[in-house]
Order: C-alpha cells, then structure tokens, then sequence
C-alpha cells in the first residue's frame, strides 16, 4: 500500500495505516513465520526475497510490465497461506471474532488483492472499522471496495489498536510455527 498522505485527510492517513499495518503482519511477520516452518530458514528468506522483490517491480506499470508480472504471481502464491493465517488470527486475536470472519466472507474477495483482501477485511471486521474506499495509488486516484461497509469510520486512535491486533496475531503465528515446526521435526526423526 503506497498511498499518498497528501491526498488523504487525518482519517484517510490512518485508514491508510491501518490497513498497512494489516497487510504487513502478513507480509512481513505471518507469511515469514508460516514459510520458516515449512521450510526452515531457506524457506522464510526465500519468501522474504519473494516478497521484496514484489514490492520493487511487481507494480502495473510500463517500465516493470514485463518481469514484475512474475513477482507478482510468484509473491500471490507464496503469500497464501500465511494471508489465511492472519485472517484466521485477526479473528481470534480481535475484540470481534463474529466481525471479522463476516467481513472476510462478504467482502474480501472484491480486493483487488488475493492476499490483502482477507488480511485487510478481517482486520476491518475484528477493530469494528470501515476500510477500502477512495484513495490516492501511485499518483493516481483508485476506488476499491470497502471493506466492513458496518464499521464506523477509521480514526487515528485506531492506529494503535491495529498495532496492538498486529502485535497479539505475530505471537499467535509464532506459536503456531513453531508447534508446526516441532512436529515437522518430530516426523522426521
């Protein structure tokens, strides 16, 4: 999410934090932890890399068209099962289980993002807040759905609650990495 703040008010910059905050628990923290499971250390930076290297070319735009595509792809396919995770741990990290999981069902998938959408929807469903809508994109103005249209509105005290739903979802994933860790090894023994 690169939104520009000039073009948001007060609540538009934390509506836009806020849902970097919920993109990154999956990007940087979930989808790391989920990929050192299954793969050990090679797995996690093999993601990571995966992930920056979206974040560099993977943009819609006539210089990266031609490679970015694939980083893209590649970052939707391996950001999977770790954006599920933090929908799933959103929900039950959240002050709104019931929320969340009704924003992920009814509203994710109209996220221009396969990965972000659940992520973003669940967060949005679990702080009881309205997310999506009109924002400024890589200088141009872009409409997305929004996401839990019941929520009030995003305020700046909503910043830290997020980082504090961030904050409960990585401790929750890192306990479930590393039970899966310890059973992957376990089978192997």
């Amino acid at each position: 999410m690169r939104a520009r703040p000039g073009a948001l008010d007060a609540d538009g910059i934390a509506r836009a934090v806020v849902e970097s905050v919920a993109e990154n628990t999956s990007d940087a923290v979930v989808g790391a932890l989920v990929w050192g499971a299954v793969g050990g250390v090679p797995g996690l930076v093999g993601f990571r890399a995966v992930n920056t290297l979206d974040a560099m070319v993977g943009h819609r735009s006539p210089r990266y068209l031609r490679y970015g595509w694939a980083s893209a792809r590649l970052d939707d396919v391996m950001g999977w099962p770790g954006a599920r995770l933090t929908a799933v741990l959103a929900a039950l990290a959240g002050h709104d289980p019931r929320g969340a999981l009704r924003a992920w069902r009814s509203d994710a998938a109209r996220h221009p993002s396969p990965n972000a959408g659940p992520v973003e929807a669940s967060f949005a469903g679990a702080l009881g807040v309205r997310l999506g809508g009109t924002l400024s994109y890589g200088g141009r103005v872009e409409h997305r759905p929004v996401l839990n249209g019941g929520g009030r509105a995003v305020d700046s005290k909503d910043i830290e609650r997020a980082v504090r739903l961030s904050r409960r979802v990585g401790w929750l994933a890192l306990g479930v990495a590393a039970a899966g860790r310890l059973w992957k090894r376990g089978g192997t023994s």
